[in-house]
């Protein structure tokens, strides 16, 4: 019954905005070079239709509280990973002050876009209505996203309120909403057709067919690529933006995704844009100088954004 009260308590805070009670950030400062313990678990984080128990891993400092929170949204091309994919990254961030939780999104052979979309939409909401058990301040929520998870969040970010993608329900807390404070992404497909192109013309016939798999019908991927959206003007929202990438990428070439940074600065939005020199797609699954960097990187941005909150 505490348990509840608690939930219920939080839930009546948050309010109708999902970012109510943004007061409250001001009593949570995250310092990169911080160095706490971590607590991790793996909750339950939602049953699919063809019932497939999706987990959420949570790493939770072991300190008093409250803490900033952030959800994860792994990579793999939309068909493969899990909330496995960033644990490196996701320990590295939580260390320092950060309620971290990495959830499992729908893969493209279970369902295609925007499936996966739509679980993430729904893990803000999930993360917002439970932070406070894990001492976490829901009102601070941002969101990380690495490669295909960069492109969901990046639909999220844009698309708070779509309709489609606010499509699963959350009984428990239907006033809360899916925005969110900020972006931090790594390699993100920010165009998911132009990767297509670059696939067909190198031979890259797994992400050819990856994309070809999670875009039914195929025209959905102009549809749902968040570069196309900036260029026909339509009407979203722009969270600050961090965008890390390797220089030397061969499909989410670097020129595209300056080209992607440059169009969210055009439409308004706030983007940091750092080039990682012989970053590979996936660089930071190696250890090595380009991964503490990396590290490092996505720490100040958040303590930044996070100082910013209670400011502002």
């Amino acid at each position: 019954m505490a348990g509840r009260r608690q939930f219920l308590k939080t839930v009546t805070a948050l309010g109708a905005a999902g970012l109510a009670g943004r007061a409250s950030a001001a009593r949570v400062a995250y310092d990169p070079a911080a160095k706490f313990a971590l607590k991790i678990t793996d909750v339950p984080f939602r049953r699919t239709a063809a019932g497939r128990e999706l987990m959420a891993r949570v790493y939770q400092p072991e300190g008093v509280g409250p803490f900033p929170v952030l959800l994860d949204l792994h990579g793999g091309g939309w068909y493969r990973k899990d909330r496995f994919a960033n644990e490196p990254m996701d320990r590295a961030i939580a260390a320092a002050g950060m309620l971290v939780a990495a959830v499992d999104l729908r893969l493209s052979d279970e369902a295609p876009y925007p499936a996966s979309v739509q679980d993430a939409n729904y893990g803000v909401r999930w993360l917002k209505a439970r932070a406070a058990e894990w001492k976490g301040d829901a009102s601070t929520l941002g969101v990380l996203g690495s490669s295909s998870g960069g492109h969901i969040g990046l639909l999220l970010a844009m698309r708070p309120r779509d309709a489609r993608y606010n499509a699963i329900a959350l009984p428990e807390a239907p006033k809360l909403d899916a925005t969110f404070n900020y972006l931090a992404t790594r390699a993100p497909v920010s165009d998911p057709y132009a990767r297509f192109l670059v696939s067909e013309r190198i031979g890259k016939q797994d992400l050819v067919k990856a994309s070809r798999t999670y875009f039914q019908p195929f025209e959905d991927i102009h549809e749902g690529n968040p570069q196309e959206i900036l260029d026909r003007k339509e009407k979203v929202s722009l969270p600050p933006l961090l965008i890390m990438h390797g220089g030397a990428d061969d499909h989410v070439l670097p020129a595209n995704q300056k080209k992607f940074a440059d169009s969210w600065r055009a439409a308004g939005g706030e983007c940091r844009f750092e080039l990682f020199e012989g970053g590979e797609h996936e660089w930071t699954a190696n250890p090595g100088p380009l991964t503490e960097r990396a590290y490092e990187t996505v720490k100040g941005f958040l303590a930044r954004r996070l100082a910013s909150l209670t400011s502002g």
